[in-house]
């Protein structure tokens, strides 16, 4: 059995930021079972009180520390937090703002929500029409305004165009739009004429065919949609139709939606947004 151990996360703001770098960091310990609860909004001296009675509660539960990952940017709520929990306590603002103010030669503000809140309300509502557009143009619902879209993934149905569409919009503010190929596309043996136009912006999906068949098998078991051989034939032929149409390709098989965004990032050379 793995060895098993408490974490908190704790925040004065969404917690965002502290279940990411605490999640990476953990994933590196492969011989543990986390148990994770995150405590979003401490942004008062009650709710610091409630949080390290609960912390403690399970220290003494547990009959060993937790681990507490803190994002709390209030100084003194944070320095009563690593004080008074009996808990292994990293606090990731101040590991990294004190030597940033010592370099930057200035003091912080020490404002809470900066990274996770709506500092800019240009860069806001940016990132709303991002995830508005993309949520038009999904799976070739919507062919207007295309013109718009800083990517068009394409692929064949269930290879992972649409949660990465969703992720790319949410993560980064990228207007991103997706088109199914089908076996109508394939017979022509050419790109639909709806994206033709668009081939610059065009960037191709690709999946292991019994990865596929497993998926669908799922969505609609038994059907022809599904069968292992039809999935071969449908990746196939799109292979072959974005290798003629030299659209760059992806396979999605063994990648995280993660991996994939960034990947199209990168290799379309897209304006990153962080939020």
């Amino acid at each position: 059995m793995p060895d098993r151990r408490t974490v908190f996360f704790i925040s004065d703001r969404t917690g965002i930021t502290a279940e990411m770098l605490g999640n990476s960091l953990l994933s590196q310990f492969e011989g543990f079972r986390f148990q994770r609860k995150t405590i979003p909004f401490v942004d008062s001296a009650e709710k610091v009180d409630a949080v390290i009675r609960q912390v403690n509660e399970v220290s003494d539960r547990d009959g060993k520390p937790p681990i507490v990952f803190s994002s709390v940017v209030d100084e003194a709520a944070s320095a009563r937090i690593q004080r008074e929990v009996r808990a292994l306590t990293l606090d990731l603002f101040q590991i990294f703002i004190s030597p940033l103010e010592a370099e930057l030669g200035a003091t912080s503000s020490h404002t809470a929500g900066r990274s996770h809140g709506i500092a800019n309300s240009s860069d806001y509502f940016a990132r709303m029409d991002a995830i508005n557009f993309t949520q038009q143009h999904d799976d070739g619902a919507a062919t207007r305004d295309l013109a718009k879209a800083q990517v068009i993934l394409v692929g064949v149905s269930r290879c992972g165009k649409t949660p990465t569409s969703l992720y790319l919009a949410l993560q980064f503010g990228v207007r991103v739009a997706n088109f199914p190929l089908t076996p109508d596309d394939f017979a022509d043996h050419k790109l639909p004429a709806t994206i033709l136009g668009h081939r610059a912006r065009l960037f191709g999906l690709t999946i292991n065919p019994d990865r596929l068949h497993k998926i669908r098998e799922e969505r609609r078991p038994g059907s022809k949609y599904a069968a292992l051989e039809n999935c071969r034939h449908e990746v196939r032929e799109a292979e072959e139709l974005m290798h003629r149409e030299r659209i760059p390709m992806l396979d999605t098989t063994a990648k995280s939606i993660e991996e994939i965004a960034t990947t199209i990032l990168h290799r379309a050379e897209l304006a990153r947004h962080i939020y």
